[in-house]
């Protein structure tokens, strides 16, 4: 860890305009340290080949104002943390990408950064087997001692951090913002959680909103940070697909699992497993090609290795937390579509996820099959066609 004198210059530097990880490494590699860089006349920066509208942003910098936010923010408590890409604490498989960020804001547990982690990500908007996925490998994953890494984004992402919160498992939150907001704000309570079972993590400086272009950066630490990535849904053009390309250059594994070819949130996933990901059946596939990675006898297990079995009652607990919303027998044709996603589903399971009587979906699914919207699949399962 560095000194407070040394942190605000790192930090300094880091918040100066123009200075990201590719020019900040430049910076390091022709002056050694931030200090120096800022101890630099006009003339020296300008033959390292800096621009002149970078060295006026260099020169005009106050080390010690522009780091204020970012050290009151980690002097508020004991459980924060900013380490510099030369810290023995920063993620040794993120410092070996291309451009590794040179500042990680952490709120949690500085250990669990270099655990064995796998990357869960996916749809924003995904179908409730989507959802049950992610949370079920993750559930799993966990505890068979893998650190479940994702985006705190909606959907895929958020199942992922609660699978591995429910397996007592520790799970790290990569975000887009400043360490000091949430966002989605609507996944304040999950954040509170990971950072109670793992960490948050972030190379935005604090008070950083939420900004379009810095979703893709933020992708690039969360296959960084893993051995492997997995991808739960996802449409042919999507960010979990930026990751998932990411993670092949940094010559990590990419697993995804295969769908419905009427879903449109498999063809993502498709695309991949025709490019080269690893088709993904159940958990067990995951460990074993993992097993070629890391020693996996050093994973805390606090499950049989011998049960590989995804739940049918965690499924639904998860489908009734999670998807259900109005209850009753009122839901009309698109909520039930909503509700099948698309692969061959029965009666049984549809009762658990919507909550109607069996004769209500029964007769809905007749005039919605008569409509083309719906097929049966023979064994007393409905196939969504639309």
């Amino acid at each position: 860890m560095k000194t407070p004198e040394v942190l605000q210059s790192w930090i300094s530097l880091w918040r100066v305009p123009g200075v990201g990880s590719i020019t900040f490494k430049k910076l390091l590699d022709k002056f050694d340290t931030p200090a120096n860089v800022f101890s630099q006349t006009r003339e020296s920066l300008k033959q390292g080949g800096f621009s002149e509208r970078l060295i006026s942003s260099i020169q005009a910098c106050k080390t010690r104002e522009a780091a204020k936010a970012d050290m009151d923010w980690l002097d508020a408590a004991q459980n924060r943390y900013i380490i510099t890409l030369n810290c023995a604490e920063y993620p040794a498989l993120l410092r070996q990408i291309s451009n590794p960020p040179p500042l990680l804001y952490v709120h949690g547990s500085l250990s669990v950064l270099n655990d064995p982690q796998l990357a869960i990500i996916g749809s924003r908007n995904p179908t409730p087997g989507g959802l049950s996925n992610a949370y079920e490998f993750a559930k799993y994953l966990g505890k068979s001692g893998l650190c479940i890494n994702s985006g705190l984004a909606l959907g895929i992402d958020g199942k992922a951090h609660q699978g591995a919160i429910a397996a007592n498992s520790p799970t790290i939150g990569v975000i887009a913002t400043g360490i000091d907001r949430v966002y989605p704000a609507r996944h304040r309570k999950l954040a509170h959680s990971i950072v109670e079972n793992g960490a948050l993590v972030s190379e935005f400086p604090v008070g950083t909103q939420p900004k379009a272009e810095n979703f893709p950066r933020r992708n690039r630490i969360i296959s960084g940070m893993s051995h492997g990535t997995l991808v739960v849904e996802a449409a042919k053009k999507s960010g979990s697909l930026i990751t998932a390309r990411l993670a092949t250059e940094q010559n990590r594994e990419v697993f995804a699992i295969p769908g419905s070819i009427h879903n449109p949130l498999a063809k993502g996933c498709h695309q991949l497993i025709r490019e080269g990901a690893k088709l993904v059946e159940t958990a067990q596939d995951i460990l074993e090609e993992m097993s070629t990675l890391i020693d996996m006898k050093l994973l805390h297990s606090t499950q049989n290795p011998a049960s590989n079995t995804l739940g049918a009652e965690e499924d639904t607990a998860l489908n009734n937390d999670s998807n259900a919303t109005d209850r009753g027998d009122n839901h009309d044709d698109e909520e039930l579509l909503s509700k099948m996603g698309y692969d061959p589903i029965s009666i049984d399971e549809l009762v658990l996820r919507t909550g109607s009587e069996a004769e209500s979906i029964a007769a809905r699914l007749l005039i919605l099959e008569l409509q083309n919207k719906v097929t049966s699949s023979g064994g007393g399962t409905y196939t969504r066609i639309t």
